[in-house]
């Protein structure tokens, strides 16, 4: 007879492998008298048995590491896996990676399902706001990183990731100002939480340092011939000089694919920047203005803060490191 785990606790209860372990764990506080009594039944029923005490059971190191990215669509997931990869197989550990597609149902199915595998850590690049939607996690007692998005209320010992955004958008949008743009027009893609969101509001610093104007789109939701006519409407207006901005690499792709299709000519017509993560564009034209993004150092920088907090125990001192991005010269600007 196959022997059962705790995902099969977890089905039979109708309930997560965290209150599971909650259980194992002696955690009633966590579950209705109801609930536990109905894992302590499921536990006899499949004679489920824990691979010792349950104390045990999370200082047994399975070599595994769990990963959710937002999105593996985006070059930047894609990078950033690789970067935490390359740090970790070498040590002999398993990399698992899953996809939350910016859905915070699918990223928190994706950790309960990597809970119930008994995984060292987790790296996430984050789907929710909150990190109470996170603290799952922690009480399960697992080391934890987020790289590159940051979640709001988020406690001081668990580490984190990220780029420079708000001081390098800000740096940019003075940058428009002293060559001349009165109008700076953001194109995002914004569902729920983004690393672009700290690069609005460093625009929006900037902007009413330097008496700019600022527009948005979000794209979210929309599709190309939408974006079009938006970005049609916005670039009617001759008078003032404007920079468009695609505040993710991908957004690049539409700018251009609008650019060309109307006949826009940066920086003749229109100037033109992007946040992106690798630099492709500067086959494009003369090269696009850039704020460059290292994607594959963020991973890296998170795999080796997860190690450490394996290696140091759950009490550690959390870190916020910061990779800076970097500003590539074009001619679109």
């Amino acid at each position: 007879m196959k022997r059962a785990t705790i995902s099969d606790v977890a089905k039979e209860v109708g309930v997560s492998a965290t209150t599971i372990s909650h259980y194992l764990n002696g955690r009633f506080n966590k579950m209705s008298p109801e609930t536990k009594e109905a894992v302590k039944q499921a536990i006899k029923r499949l004679q489920y048995r824990p691979f010792s005490s349950a104390r045990d059971m999370r200082q047994q190191h399975t070599k595994m590491i769990g990963v959710i990215v937002a999105d593996t669509t985006n070059m930047f997931s894609s990078l950033l896996f690789t970067g935490i990869y390359n740090f970790f197989q070498p040590l002999g550990y398993s990399v698992l990676l899953l996809n939350a597609n910016n859905s915070g149902r699918e990223e928190g199915v994706g950790i309960d399902r990597l809970l119930s595998q008994r995984v060292d850590g987790f790296i996430i690049q984050a789907s929710r706001r909150h990190f109470r939607s996170y603290k799952n996690i922690v009480d399960a007692g697992t080391a934890l990183v987020f790289a590159d998005r940051e979640v709001d209320g988020q406690p001081a010992y668990i580490s984190k990731v990220v780029t420079n955004n708000f001081a390098s958008s800000y740096n940019l949008g003075s940058e428009a100002a002293k060559r001349g743009y009165t109008r700076l027009i953001l194109v995002c893609r914004i569902k729920n939480i983004s690393a672009q969101s700290p690069r609005i509001a460093g625009f929006r610093s900037a902007a009413a340092d330097f008496h700019e104007q600022v527009s948005m789109i979000n794209i979210f939701g929309h599709d190309d011939l939408w974006l079009q006519k938006e970005l049609l409407a916005m670039t009617a207006d001759k008078t003032q000089r404007t920079l468009l901005v695609a505040l993710m690499g991908p957004i690049l792709f539409k700018i251009l694919s609008f650019c060309r299709e109307f006949k826009v000519a940066f920086p003749q017509d229109v100037g033109l920047l992007s946040f992106d993560d690798w630099n492709w564009s500067r086959f494009v034209a003369d090269g696009i203005d850039l704020m460059e993004q290292d994607p594959m150092e963020m991973g890296r920088q998170s795999a080796m803060n997860l190690h450490q907090s394996l290696l140091d125990g759950p009490d550690k001192k959390g870190k916020a490191v910061v990779v800076a991005a970097k500003r590539v010269y074009g001619g679109s600007f």
